[in-house]
């Protein structure tokens, strides 16, 4: 019982990994109907700036702000050179290529940088467990999951309580009824990829000090972030979180219990099992359009 209760305490941490990713691809979904393919690449980006900080001396808890600063400004470079133009002449698929493209461009600029190898991020908290429900959960975890419920709150804070937030949310709910009221849902769209690869550079942070840092690291995170978003709902956030942890605690049981060679194996199914019964997510909300 007590490892099985280690195994969902780790499990909650790396599912709260995969909702942060995946809020960022609904935010990106509920104002342009687009996603950004390199969310994977955004998390590593973050990952290796932070790295690139705590080397040069700057405390991990200085570090955080100045790599959501950078991941903002890698999201909107990411929607003006690859989204715009696609939305622009009205491309259905545009948009996907050129997020690939520029995710595979990250990665190889990574490379060059900081080299293939997998890097040691330092611990910022004490990596000596703590007895919890008599599970030893390391205190990162604990951190992880915390700061994932953190940051999608202030999202939804954002969006709720400013100015700003509102133009977000208006835009998501119809963006042509917004831009006759003179929201400007070019900059908004925009200010989502900001704030999408904001998220997934901050998640990097999170997770780099519990495993290795290195070029390679967003790509299957990236890709099991898409399979929370799609399991729980474009459109719902709760969705969001209930299918990370979902897929989650599956990975580490699974792993332990089986085999870790069959680990990614039970939330493929599920995916697989979701898109058959019902293709909007668990708790997504499925749109009616007139044609």
């Amino acid at each position: 019982m007590e490892i099985l209760l280690q195994l969902i305490f780790s499990g909650i941490a790396l599912g709260m990994i995969y909702a942060v990713i995946a809020f960022g691809y609904q935010l990106t979904f509920a104002t342009s109907g687009t996603l950004n393919f390199g969310q994977g690449e955004a998390l590593m980006l973050g990952a290796l700036v932070g790295l690139t900080c705590v080397d040069a001396g700057i405390n991990y808890w200085l570090m955080i702000p100045i790599v959501c600063i950078f991941g903002a400004l890698q999201g909107g470079l990411v929607e003006i050179v690859g989204v715009r133009p696609a939305i622009k002449i009205k491309s259905e698929f545009g948009w996907i290529m050129s997020t690939i493209a520029l995710g595979i461009i990250f990665k190889n600029v990574a490379e060059n940088i900081w080299g293939r190898d997998d890097l040691k991020f330092p611990s910022p908290l004490s990596e000596d467990p703590i007895q919890l429900f008599g599970a030893n959960i390391l205190p990162m975890e604990i951190l992880v999951v915390c700061g994932a419920i953190m940051m999608m709150l202030l999202v939804e804070w954002f969006n709720r309580k400013t100015i700003y937030g509102k133009a977000v949310v208006a835009t998501s709910n119809d963006r042509d009824a917004a831009s006759l009221m003179g929201i400007n849902t070019r900059v908004v769209i925009m200010f989502s990829y900001a704030l999408s690869s904001l998220t997934a550079a901050f998640a990097g942070v999170l997770i780099a000090p519990l495993t290795l840092t290195g070029a390679t690291m967003g790509s299957s995170l990236g890709l099991k972030a898409f399979a929370v978003a799609i399991i729980g709902g474009l459109s719902s956030g709760l969705g969001i979180i209930v299918g990370g942890i979902i897929l989650g605690i599956t990975e580490t049981t699974t792993g332990f219990y089986l085999s870790t060679g069959y680990k990614d194996v039970p939330g493929l199914l599920l995916l697989l099992l979701v898109l058959a019964v019902k293709p909007s997510g668990i708790f997504g909300k499925t749109a009616i359009k007139k044609v």
